[in-house]
């Protein structure tokens, strides 16, 4: 294992708060964004989950009759517990073999006439295949949501994601670019399917004075932490702490609550938000020029795939994600990066049907290459913090792996 570091780099790149945002001010943060992507008017949710809940309650009103909604078969845990929480149907999709799109031919298979929705996911900040997904959904009268959560400022044919489909959503989560420590904007082409998500969460996202003390708690937290001393009492411990214990999936803080809390956000978060938005672009296209300098060393690393986007499409780059020959080989290179303190790590532990936790919300089903995809996968995180000797560093784990 490589030597303990006085630092912690983070498995992904978070947009570092300065003590100038902290100030209160105007809460124009979906305003902002919305002019900065492109994009119709956005929807501020307290997190990217609560605006898939959101947005799966509205399109169950439009469509009661229809009960599925069809994810891959390899992504976030709260996808999952968003469909059960909005009292609907999970339907698995598996991947395509080591990709992280859903394959074309168990799409179709999933969807039929009780399909309400189907995910694509931009997974890592990689663009997905949307174009697939409209094919099937227009086929079979279902919706399509295009799950953002990890690709805000992400673009395809020069137009933000989430724009393809009938719905997008993304999450300003801890580490996820834009963080207010949690929060979500929700997207809509359709003026009138605008109106009713705005309707819907009106409805059922109430006020919370409580959970905004959390948040707005947290959030001062993270502008004082997420730097690499501070992260190596925020992160880096309690990862360490996990894997010791023998808990993969607490120490990539996949063990989530099968109740998602909704509430709305405060004007004082609203404004933190847009403060730092006016440095987002300049920072996504930072980690993309960073990106960019470390990809091709790693591709000359035989026996490693690293994902990209497809051509006419640029994702953002919180980490860099990558694949190795087998599992065995990803688990030693882990057992030497992942407590380095490098920003190594691991996206999703499972395959959603293999969480334990999940066994009563995803129904038991054979996705063989979402668990290859789950067991070969490997995270590098982009971080403004990460330098060639870092890359260096573990570069040289892979490549002594990989002989």
């Amino acid at each position: 294992m490589l030597p303990r570091r006085h630092h912690e780099l983070p498995p992904t790149a978070g947009l570092p708060l300065r003590f100038a945002d902290l100030r209160p001010d105007a809460a124009t943060l979906a305003d902002d964004i919305a002019r900065q992507l492109g994009t119709p008017p956005l929807q501020l949710e307290c997190s990217g989950t609560a605006s898939l809940l959101v947005t799966l309650t509205a399109l169950r009103e439009l469509q009661p009759r229809r009960r599925r909604v069809v994810v891959p078969a390899y992504t976030c845990p709260l996808v999952a517990i968003a469909v059960q929480q909005a009292g609907l149907e999970l339907q698995l999709c598996d991947l395509r073999a080591g990709h992280y799109d859903m394959d074309p031919a168990a799409l179709r298979a999933a969807c039929d006439e009780r399909t309400l929705a189907i995910i694509p996911t931009h997974l890592a900040g990689r663009v997905a295949d949307v174009d697939d997904a409209l094919a099937v959904a227009n086929n079979v009268g279902a919706y399509v949501i295009e799950d953002a959560a990890q690709a805000l400022g992400a673009r395809r044919d020069g137009s933000s994601v989430g724009l393809a489909g009938d719905v997008g959503f993304f999450s300003m989560a801890a580490g996820k670019g834009l963080s207010i420590y949690e929060g979500g904007l929700l997207l809509a082409r359709d003026p009138e399917l605008r109106e009713r998500l705005a309707r819907t969460s009106a409805r059922i996202v109430p006020r919370s004075f409580g959970w905004e003390a959390k948040r707005s708690i947290q959030l001062l937290g993270y502008a004082a932490l997420y730097q690499p001393r501070g992260l190596r009492l925020a992160y880096g411990n309690p990862l360490r702490h996990a894997l010791r214990r023998g808990d993969p999936v607490a120490a990539v803080g996949d063990d989530f609550p099968l109740t998602i809390p909704l509430h709305r956000v405060g004007h004082w978060r609203q404004a933190v938000g847009a403060h730092a938005a006016s440095r987002l672009p300049a920072f996504l296209d930072r980690l993309s020029a960073q990106a960019q300098q470390h990809l091709p060393r790693l591709r000359r690393i035989e026996g490693i795939t690293v994902l990209d986007d497809p051509i006419g499409a640029h994702g953002t780059w919180p980490f860099l994600l990558l694949l190795l020959p087998d599992q065995a080989r990803r688990d030693a290179a882990l057992a030497q990066l992942w407590q380095a303190g490098l920003g190594v790590s691991r996206l999703f532990i499972h395959a959603l049907p293999d969480y334990a936790y999940l066994a009563d919300v995803v129904p038991a089903q054979d996705v063989p290459n979402a668990r290859d995809f789950a067991a070969r996968s490997f995270s590098i995180g982009n971080s403004p913090w990460m330098t060639d000797v870092d890359i260096e560093s573990i570069c040289g784990v892979l490549e002594a792996v990989l002989r």
